[in-house]
């Protein structure tokens, strides 16, 4: 039986060509990239050239980029540093005011709770039914205390493109930073920061090919921001401890391989992917739809790997299970917490029914998938989406 992944959202396999790059650096080249002697400046080599290909993916100097351990580190680390920066002088969580929007990962939402925990005061924007936030919604909802604005470029659940230009050139004209939480769109979309105006800008590596638990933050020249960790000068004393050597020398590979691939027609070929997908779905079931749509039920601009569909009277990880039973791996619009399914924060916050969230399926093509692999899903999903209906009590349509 075939195995075709499609949750390239959740994490994607390494690419061979970057397993290959790391190898030597699990074995004999193994210095300490802090060390002076010829072990540590082989490692020093290593991690600046990785740092060029980071630097180079984003446009932006290689000195702006600070290797962390991945986006929930990055994340925390914009947020945390920018606001700890303003603490510094005296200033008190109470007085600082944080916008940012209810569609954020985790990583954002979580850390923002627990500061409004101690003290300080943050906006969560709505998002429209398209999943976009509005820029009039983030001019209206700064104050003289905004210290930060973090809303993310591409939604990890609906791939929706957020208008991160129009929001930063808002905040730059209020003299206000900048964050994204760009994992989601990083090697799927060519990136510049100057042109997206952004002070801070995060990335995850096993989001793009790279090994899991590696990944940058983006901090613009001058920008203030106070270290999450203590003890050494790593990173231009923005990030203490020794450097992850073969994680970043991967994570180096795989930001080359994907600026490279921008210039083959990389975006265009997963998009002709993940239309055919689509496409072929919505045409074989009936009560389907995409999540992420305009009022002429146009899919709005997003990453080009990512469809986010929903399937009446079927319930998301029912469908996860059973499409994993046939070999095909996707991932639903539903968590369990607390031992109970709840729908999406994502798709609830664009005004879908709870049955609705709950029903629906995300599909994110990597690298790694083939035609071929369209085809299988094609083949396998209709059926057994038929299969779960009949067996599922029978309800409201989630069209109606």
């Amino acid at each position: 039986m075939p195995h075709v992944y499609m949750d390239a959202n959740a994490t994607t396999p390494l690419l061979p060509q970057v397993l290959e790059t790391m190898q030597p650096y699990f074995g004999e080249q193994f210095g300490n990239a802090s060390s002076v002697h010829r072990f540590g400046q082989h490692a020093r080599a290593a991690v600046e050239h990785a740092r060029e290909n980071v630097a180079r993916l984003l446009a932006c100097r290689p000195a702006e980029i600070v290797f962390t351990s991945g986006g929930t580190e990055g994340d925390n680390l914009a947020i945390a540093g920018i606001l700890g920066a303003h603490m510094s002088v005296g200033t008190s969580l109470s007085d600082i005011h944080l916008i940012t929007s209810a569609i954020e990962h985790h990583a954002v939402l979580i850390t923002a709770q627990r500061l409004e925990k101690r003290g300080l005061r943050v906006t969560y924007l709505p998002v429209d039914p398209t999943g976009r936030v509005s820029p009039e919604d983030v001019r209206r909802a700064i104050t003289p205390q905004t210290r930060l604005i973090s809303v993310m470029l591409a939604n990890n659940e609906t791939g929706v493109l957020q208008p991160v230009t129009e929001i930063a050139q808002i905040a730059a004209a209020a003299g206000i930073p900048m964050h994204t939480d760009a994992v989601q769109a990083a090697g799927k979309i060519p990136i510049d920061v100057t042109k997206l105006g952004v002070q801070l800008l995060t990335i995850s590596g096993h989001k793009m090919h790279a090994p899991q638990g590696t990944g940058a933050l983006y901090v613009r020249r001058g920008t203030l921001l106070e270290p999450l960790f203590f003890g050494g000068n790593h990173e231009r004393q923005r990030r203490a401890g020794t450097e992850n050597l073969a994680g970043i020398v991967g994570l180096g590979r795989a930001a080359e391989i994907a600026f490279d691939g921008f210039a083959h027609n990389s975006v265009a070929e997963t998009a002709k992917l993940r239309d055919r997908l689509e496409a072929g779905l919505l045409a074989a079931i009936p009560n389907s739809g995409l999540n992420g749509v305009d009022e002429n039920n146009r899919p709005v601009p997003r990453v080009p790997n990512t469809t986010s569909l929903w399937f009446d009277q079927v319930e998301g990880e029912a469908l996860v299970i059973a499409l994993d039973l046939k070999g095909l791996a996707v991932s639903s619009g539903a968590a369990c917490s607390s031992g109970a399914i709840e729908p999406s924060h994502v798709l609830t916050a664009m005004g879908l029914s709870a049955p609705h969230a709950r029903s629906s399926l995300r599909f994110s093509l990597g690298k790694h998938n083939t035609a071929a692999d369209i085809d299988f899903a094609l083949e396998v999903v209709p059926p057994v989406v038929a299969r779960l209906r009949e067996l599922a009590p029978k309800r409201r349509a989630v069209a109606s």
